[in-house]
């Protein structure tokens, strides 16, 4: 029987993620993956001790569903230590498994069949299908090179009666933009006059560079009842694997996202939790040293991709470039990163799947900096063969 006699429909479309594709294509030629965002570098040593000690210390059976609660207390001091407000660990921090649950789980719960959500585009390709499967509709906002700005009034035209909710991801990826001040107001203010709903992700609040400064939608005046702020440990600490996000929001929010959250995986790996103290009690020097690492290897990929004619996008945060190809080519976004793949041995990721109309991303490419200095110089090397196939 064919896949549609089993599969339910609110799947039927879906496709592996173009990170699957694109990293099975690298390992087919060998090439150097600056497509997926994972770090090729060891985490901090003193961060994976503390999940040993975890273990033998019988960490080991189910954490409440809730989060371990001294990691929900540190979560709340990191975030009153930054200045943003005051938390309480016991009502309005959740803690999951990974962003990624954290917005499934929030979709979930917030959602209703023939909803609208606002996403910006280009979007984390996780985000529509977590509305498509709530039954929610998706409307695109797309953000425009080189600078990605927000126009308020553009916003607010695309808000009907039938909106639910606003999907921000500041710092963003794939661009790099880290929304100012201004463009989160902006974006609040709309929130309150249209009485809608907002899910920040946040999970790069960790890799901003100067003069760029992270600042979190929930503590503006008027946002904390309607925001669902969601981080994680995965890139500000280059632990990817561990999968330990966190959902801040007021009470009422932040449980009816633990209803879906406690069926979906009911609760994170207990010993990645209790670890997870030690790395936000250091989160600041650990964020200051880590932007200043990305910041010196954003800047000598762009320099190389400059110098082999491409045009990079500078990026305000993430460990994420985009850059612009439709002067060197004219492949669209797919064609020229199966080609850097194949004849350059350097793998990018085609922007296109990150937007409803993919032929949006046609001209742009975007790489990954998240990587040892060997392996971005090696990927330089091979980058600098591109003009001979102009």
């Amino acid at each position: 029987m064919t896949e549609q006699v089993y599969t339910a429909n609110r799947i039927k479309g879906i496709k592996p993620t173009v990170f699957a594709e694109m990293t099975q294509l690298a390992n087919l030629h060998q090439a150097i993956n600056l497509g997926q965002g994972f770090p090729d570098f060891n985490a901090d040593e003193n961060l994976k001790k503390a999940a040993q000690t975890a273990i033998m210390d019988n960490f080991n059976q189910y954490a409440p569903g809730l989060g371990f609660m001294p990691l929900r207390t540190a979560v709340a001091d990191f975030y009153k230590r930054r200045g943003e407000g005051t938390i309480d660990p016991e009502k309005e921090i959740l803690i999951t498994s990974g962003a990624t649950e954290a917005i499934f789980a929030t979709i979930m719960a917030l959602i209703n069949p023939g909803d609208e959500v606002i996403l910006f585009e280009p979007y984390y390709d996780s985000y529509r299908p977590a509305v498509e499967m709530a039954g929610g509709c998706p409307v695109f906002y797309r953000l425009e090179s080189p600078d990605w700005a927000l126009d308020p009034d553009q916003l607010e035209r695309m808000i009907s009666p039938k909106t639910r909710l606003i999907m921000l991801n500041t710092p963003h990826n794939p661009t790099g933009k880290v929304f100012c001040p201004v463009e989160l107001a902006a974006i609040a203010k709309l929130c309150i006059r249209h009485n809608l709903l907002i899910m920040s992700d946040e999970v790069y609040e960790g890799i901003v560079f100067p003069p760029a400064v992270h600042h979190s939608i929930a503590f503006l005046p008027g946002m904390w009842e309607r925001t669902i702020t969601i981080s994680s440990l995965g890139k500000s600490f280059s632990v990817t694997g561990w999968k330990v996000g966190w959902v801040i929001a007021d009470n009422p929010l932040r449980d009816a996202v633990f209803k879906t959250h406690q069926f979906i995986t009911f609760c994170a790996a207990t010993p990645l939790q209790v670890a997870a103290v030690t790395a936000l009690g250091a989160a600041e020097d650990q964020f200051k040293q880590l932007s200043e690492n990305y910041r010196a290897k954003r800047d000598i990929l762009c320099q190389a991709l400059r110098e082999v004619g491409l045009d990079p996008l500078i990026p305000q945060g993430t460990y994420f470039v985009m850059c612009r190809f439709d002067g060197f080519s004219t492949r669209n976004d797919v064609e020229f990163c199966r080609f850097l793949t194949e004849k350059i041995g350097v793998t990018a990721i085609p922007p296109g799947a990150f937007y409803d109309d993919p032929k949006a991303g046609h001209g742009h490419l975007r790489f990954a900096f998240c990587k040892k200095e060997k392996t971005l110089q090696e990927a330089i090397t091979r980058l600098r063969k591109l003009p001979s196939y102009k």
